[in-house]
């Protein structure tokens, strides 16, 4: 058997890492997909349609999504990752085809809400905690964040030419085989977890939720990625009218802005992710970005709206979005206590998906009474809200979550390890559950190598277990 390299993935956990980002991107391409396209399709295809209900049908996968992503986690855990998996990914099939066939908006809300109770992300992120070393799940859950980064954009090119080639309908479609190819993923590329267990780094403990919703750190985190997905959801309720409208642009030639936008976009993030991370400047440029998305929501409320006016405040919002989409979760690690990262993250996903449903809801209410502007004054007064709430957020360490398994150690045996790993330089806030038998702790990367740091945990606890049964010998 091939030894793997030092400071490498195995092939079985690269083969995971890639298998899952593949899953996830079927998924994510079939959920946004149709948000440059849906409001111009909704309008033209069902009579006597209204703005709420265009807005309902685009954020209502949010709300179903957000009341059964926990349930999943708890069923994986009973039947097994992959079988969770796959239902997960059957159910947003059956939604795809139910909203290829719709022959009205309410059939429409129910085949999306159908998409949304796939709810495979949590199993997704456990599968990752399952199949990954501890010191490799950081790299892993980047290739997956990365994947479902580059979804996103092409969602949004790829909506307006497939649609203009096939059709809102055909998109169904095409989103039906996705879902095909992603079932298709996990039974022949997703390697077999042959021991799976609760993963406190990737899945949610509802004992804790009280812990959690009492962290106002966490809480402003939140609160923003649940504005965040509001204000994308409700802009995207009007975006594509407006393209036709103020832009002049027919529906085919859309990919025109998004396109450059969102490459563009990434490559300006670069540098403001690089000044984050590595020099120590996340909060500045942080808030700064929360300011960018307010301001554009602003100056889509007050300024003339033409293709090349457009295209800019879409291009600093993107940069600023995508800016933000890397940052929080990487600020909800940071700041969650070491034991209880994935039920911080739980919590912070429901946000998210929550802030989708509402703000398609809200948008489309929005545009149907007060038009465009009414939109934006709703995005602008959220994008305060959110502002005011960040400026006070702590300057956050560059920290992030490790554990490892610490063997049978005794209650006694506990604070002499806390006090060895809390020695460590670079090791943080370090907390060890008897009933794993398994250490959490909070690390800085730049100063450990977390390979070296396993190996001295694991000579720490067995030397303190060696001393325990030479004691109990002398006794």
């Amino acid at each position: 058997m091939a030894i793997p390299e030092p400071n490498a993935m195995s092939p079985l956990e690269r083969k995971a890492a890639f298998s899952i980002a593949g899953i996830f991107s079927t998924r994510m391409l079939g959920l946004f997909m149709i948000f440059p396209v849906f409001a111009l399709f909704a309008e033209q295809e069902f009579a006597n349609i209204t703005g709420t209900q265009i807005g309902i049908a685009i954020g209502i996968y949010g709300l179903t999504q957000a009341l059964l992503q926990i349930p999943f986690g708890s069923l994986s855990d009973k039947f097994g990752r992959k079988p969770m998996i796959i239902v997960g990914m059957l159910i947003f099939m059956l939604g795809s085809i139910i909203c290829a066939l719709a022959d009205s908006i309410e059939m429409m809300i129910l085949g999306r809400a159908l998409q949304g109770m796939g709810a495979v992300a949590a199993v997704l992120m456990a599968s990752v905690a399952d199949l990954v070393r501890e010191q490799y799940r950081l790299r892993a859950m980047s290739i997956v964040g990365i994947t479902i980064g580059l979804s996103f954009t092409l969602s949004l090119v790829a909506g307006p030419l497939l649609g203009a080639w096939i059709g809102v309908r055909g998109i169904f479609w095409v989103i039906a085989l996705l879902a095909l190819l992603g079932i298709l993923l996990v039974v022949f590329a997703l390697p077999k977890i042959e021991q799976q267990s609760f993963q406190r780094e990737a899945q949610t403990d509802t004992s804790q939720f009280g812990d959690i919703l009492r962290n106002g750190q966490l809480l402003r985190l939140d609160l923003g990625v649940f504005v965040l997905h509001a204000i994308l959801t409700a802009m995207f309720v009007v975006m594509p009218l407006m393209l036709r409208d103020s832009a002049g642009l027919a529906a085919v030639d859309h990919w025109h802005i998004y396109l450059p936008v969102m490459l563009l976009s990434f490559a300006l993030m670069v540098p403001f992710i690089i000044q984050a991370e590595s020099r120590g400047r996340m909060k500045p440029i942080f808030v700064g970005a929360i300011a960018a998305i307010t301001l554009m929501q602003v100056a889509f409320l007050s300024l003339e709206q033409s293709f090349w006016m457009l295209f800019a405040l879409l291009l600093i919002f993107f940069v600023a979005f995508n800016l933000l989409e890397a940052s929080l979760p990487s600020l909800v690690v940071k700041l969650s206590p070491a034991d209880k990262k994935g039920t911080a993250s739980g919590v912070y996903s429901t946000s998210q998906f929550i802030g989708a449903a509402l703000g398609g809801t809200l948008g489309g209410y929005f545009y149907q009474h007060y038009g465009y502007n009414g939109v934006f004054i709703l995005t602008s007064a959220l994008g305060l809200i959110w502002l005011l709430t960040a400026v006070t957020m702590q300057k956050p360490l560059p920290l992030s979550i490790a554990s490892v398994p610490v063997g049978p150690i005794t209650e006694p045996e506990v604070a002499e390890l806390v006090q060895l790993l809390s020695a460590y330089d670079g090791v943080y806030e370090v907390i060890i559950r008897l009933d794993e038998q398994r250490a959490y702790f909070k690390i800085d990367r730049k100063q450990v190598n977390e390979v070296s740091l396993i190996e001295y945990i694991e000579h720490s606890s067995q030397s303190l277990r060696n001393r325990e049964s030479t004691q109990l010998c002398e006794a």
